[in-house]
């Protein structure tokens, strides 16, 4: 950025985090650290002490035990992992879910895979997932449903569905991702059998996950095969840098879970958005959502050109999830929700974080109006 240029505004947390200060601090640390965590000499030693000390403050961002802890390359590997293990006679997905959960679980094939449908508030159906669970079945099943959508933030009623999922003998594997160190997580309390997490989410590095194992989620076999790491769960060796950068994250994603600031922040910017635009729809406004995850829809404006003007602009959001990103088409999240094509192929995602700050937002609120303004003129003339 040049000498006086207008910094640009980031709001596209739930895609990836900027890195952490105290994250790279660990990771620079730990790549000085010369030795293999396999290795018994001093330098193996070493490095074992920073993963072994990543893995206690990962488990502590989710109130579970060290041993419980499962490195992965990121929530991708982690939920196939899950989902791909060969006990499970059949396994039952929210329609809402990520593509890492949908996929894997599809490929088991027809008559082993589920979806299950969510309400028009993007809350799943209870009484659906209860029908399913009360079906015959001759061997385990898994159910899959995330904590929140990364898409509109929608918070599921994970303590009602571990409940359910519990008292008929199922497993639960929860998809973390976007909620760790936004709500406050405690896997002790509730009969989870698999809760996956990704470090760039909260402000770790990129290429770090982790798969934790509570009741009844025991990993029977690796995915990916060929070394005794990770207790055997996970093979090769250890990208030590990355784990220090996530457990230094998670300390510090720990320390502000249930802070307010990013909801004062994210009401203030749909406060402003509404002023501007009245016909501005916030999708899931009437149920609980992540504090930090804002989706508007205005109908008659796609969603995919208003990126590219926030861009130019100076403002990063998305529309939909990053990992869809450059397909053309409605989102699967609001499809399953039933949003008409009109306001779902114009939703766009606003989403804030660690270093986000009340200038973000209102730098973000005199672009939106310039931005608005240029589109609603431009929508009229194309009328005339």
């Amino acid at each position: 950025m040049s000498a006086g240029a207008t910094p640009r505004v980031y709001l596209d947390y739930n895609a990836t985090s900027p890195l952490r200060p105290q994250a790279r601090a660990a990771m620079v640390e730990a790549l000085d650290a010369t030795g293999n965590p396999s290795s018994v000499h001093f330098e193996g030693r070493r490095a074992r002490e920073i993963v072994e000390k990543a893995r206690r403050h990962v488990a502590e961002l989710v109130g579970a035990g060290p041993r419980n802890v499962v490195f992965t390359s990121g929530a991708t590997e982690a939920n196939n992992t899950v989902i791909a293990q060969a006990r499970w006679a059949t396994v039952a997905v929210s329609a809402v879910e990520h593509p890492s959960v949908i996929e894997p679980a599809r490929r088991l094939g027809a008559d082993r895979f589920t979806g299950l449908p969510v309400r028009s508030n993007g809350r799943i159906d209870l009484d659906a997932l209860q029908t399913w669970l009360q079906m015959p079945c001759k061997g385990e099943r898994l159910v899959s449903v995330q904590w929140a959508n990364g898409e509109t933030g929608i918070v599921q009623p994970i303590r009602e569905v571990a409940e359910l999922v519990a008292n008929h003998g199922a497993v639960l594997h929860v998809d973390a991702v976007q909620a760790a160190g936004r709500l406050a997580i405690d896997v002790s309390e509730m009969e989870i059998g698999f809760l996956t997490l990704s470090s760039h989410k909260i402000g770790g590095p990129q290429g770090i996950g982790a798969i934790v194992q509570g009741p009844g989620g025991e990993l029977l076999w690796p995915l990916v095969v060929g070394g005794g790491q990770e207790s055997r769960l996970r093979a090769g060796t250890e990208n030590v840098a990355a784990i220090a950068g996530f457990g230094a994250a998670a300390t510090c994603a720990l320390s502000e879970a249930g802070e307010r600031r990013l909801e004062t922040l994210r009401d203030q910017l749909e406060t402003g958005v509404k002023a501007v635009t009245p016909n501005a729809m916030v999708i899931g406004e009437e149920v609980p959502r992540l504090v930090n995850t804002s989706a508007v829809a205005l109908a008659g404006i796609r969603a995919e050109t208003s990126v590219i003007a926030f861009d130019l602009a100076g403002v990063s959001i998305s529309a939909g999830s990053a990992c869809s990103s450059g397909k053309v088409g409605r989102s699967h999240v609001l499809t399953a929700i039933g949003l008409e094509d009109g306001l779902a192929l114009s939703a766009l995602r606003f989403s804030l974080g660690w270093s986000s700050t009340e200038k973000d937002v209102s730098q973000f609120l005199e672009i939106w109006g310039d931005v608005m303004n240029r589109k609603r003129a431009g929508v009229a003339e194309a009328a005339a």
